[in-house]
């Protein structure tokens, strides 16, 4: 098996200009596997933290400082690699030596393994002999803690081409949506400037339920149904709405509060009226009861834990005990390394929780989680619609649809 021969990092950027890390490693001298972390805007209290006092360049020596130890190592064998990480951080949630270095260590190991072994990324990380595409699902409007003053309280409205057949006429039809609502901008604000978020969502002046009837009126446009051909999803990221003090929901921008009673109707009035696939954080990141609720009322939607689950195994238990989601985020960065993520995706597979594997808004121009969507069974593949960063994990999708193992859409 391949042993990694050389470990090496660097401060690069991501999508929003943010400092970031990349590694390197290299297996038998010659398999090159190379990875860049991203990191997220709205990120939940339990993730794992990115870097050690929000510093780069701290991770970077540590890893110059420690490289050494990752040397002869199996680079296939990953509960190795994580293991040496995890004897250089001692905490839970990887704040000594940031969480985007374990990511693109165990990453980068893995995808110089798949090199030395001739095959994709996906192939190395599951023993399946066989796969299906999950969906792709991307932001087509934006707001929140994603773009500016002025825009919607609801973080994201998402587009998934339900009934597709075909990758890459998922792939089409988002693409199409996404253009359709920018005409559809243009009209209702002819001052409309083509703003977007950091997601490549547009950025309009609307309130949230306007926003949702706009997005509706392009799916339209195009001669679909909402709710069959062409489905929306919302991500509501309602923790940055919540308000510890108040136990209260603040709407700033919409001039509104909720309680927590309230703020389950708000959700299901919109997953009802807009026939949701995809309900993303409808309430806040330690509210399991009210998660409960929404999951129990919407059994045929993806009521999805993000900040709730933050990609932590222990965590996921709990919202399993409690019922409080029918689907959840797998972001690798959220739980630090891929081992990590992996065993996350396990405990979700084996209790029925629908997987999303998804980008952060501060992206690279990788693509590696789109065979990390594949391997672990995912249904949705969540990484925007437009912009390089985005469409590099879905020009990886169209790639893949020539390789004989993967064999059509999954079902959602």
């Amino acid at each position: 098996m391949p042993k990694i021969t050389s470990i090496e990092g660097r401060i690069l950027y991501n999508s929003r200009g943010s400092k970031t890390i990349e590694v390197d490693i290299i297996t038998d001298n010659k398999f090159l596997g190379r990875v860049c972390a991203p990191s997220g805007a709205s990120v939940g209290k339990y993730e794992a933290v990115s870097f050690p006092n929000e510093n780069p360049e701290e991770s970077l020596q540590i890893l110059k400082n420690n490289s050494q130890k990752f040397i002869g190592l199996e680079a296939s064998d990953l509960k190795s690699v994580h293991d040496v990480l995890k004897s250089l951080d001692k905490s839970s949630n990887y704040s000594e030596i940031g969480g985007a270095l374990a990511f693109a260590v165990t990453i980068a190991s893995m995808e110089s393994a798949s090199k030395s072994l001739n095959q994709p990324l996906f192939q190395t990380l599951s023993s399946e002999s066989s796969f299906k595409f999950p969906y792709p699902i991307g932001n087509i409007l934006g707001g929140g803690a994603h773009a500016g003053p002025g825009t919607p309280d609801i973080q994201e409205i998402l587009i998934c081409a339900t009934g597709s057949k075909t990758i890459r006429d998922a792939i089409d039809t988002n693409l199409a949506v996404h253009k359709e609502l920018r005409k559809v901008l243009e009209k209702e604000d002819p001052t409309f400037t083509n703003g977007r978020g950091d997601e490549g969502g547009w950025a309009p002046k609307l309130d949230n339920e306007k926003a949702l009837d706009v997005s509706t009126k392009a799916i339209e446009n195009l001669g679909f149904t909402l709710g069959k051909e062409v489905s929306l999803g919302v991500d509501f990221a309602s923790s940055t709405q919540w308000d510890e003090g108040k136990q209260k929901y603040l709407y700033d921008r919409a001039g509104f509060e909720n309680s927590s009673k309230d703020q389950i109707e708000f959700a299901a009035k919109i997953i009802e009226k807009y026939k949701l696939i995809y309900a993303e954080d409808a309430v806040h990141e330690e509210a399991f009861d009210d998660m409960a609720e929404l999951t129990k009322r919407f059994p045929d939607t993806l009521v999805t834990g993000d900040d709730l689950t933050v990609t932590n195994k222990n965590i996921l238990s709990k919202a399993i005990e409690s019922k409080s989601c029918n689907a959840a985020i797998l972001k690798v960065n959220q739980a630090g390394s891929l081992h990590d993520a992996l065993e996350f995706a396990e405990v979700a597979n084996h209790n029925n929780v629908k997987l999303i594997t998804s980008h952060r808004s501060g992206e690279s121009t990788d693509s590696h989680i789109t065979h990390i969507g594949l391997a672990t069974k995912s249904k949705m593949l969540k990484v925007g619609i437009v912009g390089g960063e985005r469409v590099a994990k879905l020009n990886e999708l169209i790639r893949l649809s020539e390789h004989d193992l993967i064999c059509g859409m999954i079902e959602i």
